[in-house]
């Protein structure tokens, strides 16, 4: 029987007009630290954020949802949050903020598979 795996991971939300605290998902993050594995997968659904605020500027949150996509990813690329630690990224990535882009609290869990377990949440929280 595989071994399961202990995992982290927090609900990616659009905030359009952050004092209305209206939200829509529009991804998951994942951390696994026994698997090395932190990843974030996104799918905004734009039509959705329009109904929501029709000003949001969707360039700039693209550069946002980028900003996540290379801190996961680490490295120089990720500026120096991308250069931490796995886990202190993901710590920094799900830290409460008040921005248009902000994440739950933190859910944890147990899996097999980091990336099958982030898919299933993908699809399940956000699709």
């Amino acid at each position: 029987m595989p071994d399961s795996h202990l995992f982290e991971y927090a609900v990616i939300r659009i905030v359009p007009k952050v004092e209305r605290e209206e939200f829509i998902n529009v991804g998951v993050i994942l951390y696994c630290s026994a698997q090395k594995f932190l990843q974030a997968r996104f799918d905004v659904n734009t039509d959705k954020v329009r109904a929501l605020c029709k000003k949001t500027d969707l360039d700039e949150l693209q550069g946002y949802i980028h900003s996540f996509e290379r801190i996961c990813q680490g490295g120089a690329a990720g500026g120096p949050i991308g250069k931490l630690p796995i886990a202190e990224r993901f710590r920094w990535l799900t830290a409460t903020r008040s921005t248009v882009l902000q994440t739950s609290k933190v859910h944890p869990g147990l899996c097999e598979s980091a990336e099958e377990m982030l898919n299933h949440l993908f699809t399940q929280l956000v699709l």
